[in-house]
């Protein structure tokens, strides 16, 4: 007798039990090891191992992820969706604010749907111009940017809303605001200025990093703070620390910086009654003496009316003038109220997209100019949808910015949608991107990534 014959595999009886005379009895079954199942072993019917699922649908989005033309569908996708959806609450937030100035319900709409086409017209003009003509565009926009700024300090020609000089009036309804082309103009200047020192090896020297940078963006900002607007020169100051940043300068120059911006920031405000008492209606639930914070306690309330999933479209009771501006700089809360929770999240998840996909951007090509630019125009729709977004839910004070591509503003929409042209440009030129594109063409047949294949006549050896 062997001591092979006590057991058979797979449990059947035999060996000693057969032997002896003993009534058969199976084996018990016991599950495979897990070290079997992950060397390819089998597996019993109906029955998965822990977490493998998990496991799957990481790699499959972390493959998704890394294909070369994520980046692009992000910058396209989350901007389309955006301005649509940006389109669609300008008309239902909109509605009674016209009524109330004795206009059509759909005159700001309407004043929206023509900025969109136009700026689609740009965007598509940015997503074609080499970056050679962009960089020499960058110098004459900078230069009509000054001097606009410049015009509406003139009396007679600069406009005044809402406490603030900032407009420059071309003629009926339409008002032109130079200090949003600022942003756009500080983004390519500062963009070509930075290549140009790189490729010079200067950008080691702090002389270099800074001037004449920094002085030109404070001239920047001196103007538009001269007619008052200081949610302006916010997203202003935070371009130029994302362009140093990106640029890669230490850690202690944005000490300095942050220390002079304190400084300036809270001469400023101290200066204003108007803007203590919008830092005092931090976080505030009542309106306070005079109804200081009207504006800052009703954004909150509108976010509180939308509950998980909203009123509904149109539905929204904040803008039967409770809510002042609810087109324009709390528009997001007209959304939360609309929409609800879920509306919002749905907004911030688009801006989240945008934002990878720029940060994704600058961080894979090769292109020094490329680089700062996409860099820049990330920092800058970023840092002013976290200015606009932390106004509303009351964390941050009203800087009376708007909401990039989604508020009601025609002077913002349009160098806004020729930024994300241009980070549509710089994606579609990603490594890789361009060839992916290259073999979705139509009558382009493709069977590997490396050679084209052509079709041999028949009898051909």
């Amino acid at each position: 007798m062997h001591a092979d014959d006590t057991a058979r595999p797979g449990g059947a009886p035999g060996g000693l039990w057969a032997l002896r005379g003993a009534p058969a009895r199976p084996r018990p079954q016991r599950s495979p090891r897990p070290a079997r199942i992950r060397a390819g072993g089998s597996r019993p019917p109906g029955r998965r191992p822990s977490g493998s699922g998990l496991r799957a649908l990481h790699a499959r989005v972390k493959r998704a992820w890394d294909r070369p033309l994520t980046a692009y569908y992000l910058v396209l996708g989350g901007s389309l969706l955006i301005t649509v959806l940006g389109l669609v609450m300008v008309y239902s937030a909109s509605q009674i604010k016209a009524l109330q100035n004795g206009l059509a319900p759909s005159f700001f709409f309407r004043k929206q749907l023509l900025a969109a086409a136009i700026g689609t017209v740009l965007l598509l003009a940015a997503a074609r111009l080499p970056v050679k003509l962009l960089r020499a565009l960058a110098y004459p926009l900078l230069a009509g940017s000054l001097f606009a700024l410049c015009l509406v300090q003139v009396p007679g020609i600069g406009e005044t809303i809402n406490g603030n000089t900032n407009w420059i009036s071309l003629g009926g309804p339409f008002q032109l605001q130079p200090s949003e082309f600022a942003k756009l103009a500080l983004v390519l200047w500062g963009a070509d200025l930075l290549a140009r020192k790189q490729s010079k090896k200067l950008l080691t020297q702090w002389k270099h990093l800074l001037v004449p940078l920094v002085p030109v963006t404070f001239l920047l900002l001196g103007l538009i703070m001269l007619g008052g607007d200081m949610g302006t020169t916010v997203v202003l100051t935070v371009v130029l620390l994302g362009l140093l940043w990106v640029a890669g300068a230490p850690t202690r120059l944005f000490a300095g910086i942050f220390g002079v911006t304190a400084v300036l920031a809270a001469l400023f405000i101290k200066t204003s009654a108007n803007r203590m008492s919008r830092l005092a209606c931090i976080g505030a639930t009542e309106p306070g003496t005079d109804d200081r914070c009207w504006q800052a306690v009703h954004g909150i309330y509108a976010l509180a009316n939308g509950g998980w999933f909203g009123a509904g479209l149109g539905a929204s009771v904040e803008k039967w003038g409770e809510l002042p501006e609810p087109h324009t700089d709390f528009i997001f809360a007209i959304t939360g109220e609309e929409l609800g929770l879920a509306g919002t999240l749905s907004v911030l998840a688009l801006f989240a997209a945008l934002g990878y996909a720029g940060i994704r951007v600058a961080g894979r090509t090769e292109d020094p100019f490329v680089r700062y630019a996409a860099g820049g125009v990330t920092t800058w729709i970023t840092a002013q949808a976290v200015v606009n977004i932390g106004a509303v839910l009351g964390l941050l004070p009203i800087a009376g910015v708007p909401l990039p591509l989604f508020s009601y503003g025609g002077s913002a929409l349009l160098p806004t949608m020729f930024a994300i042209g241009l980070l549509i440009a710089f994606a579609r030129d990603e490594p890789g991107a361009r060839a992916a594109l290259a073999m979705r063409q139509p009558g382009v047949r493709w069977k590997t990534m490396r050679r084209r294949v052509k079709k041999r006549p028949s009898g051909e050896r």
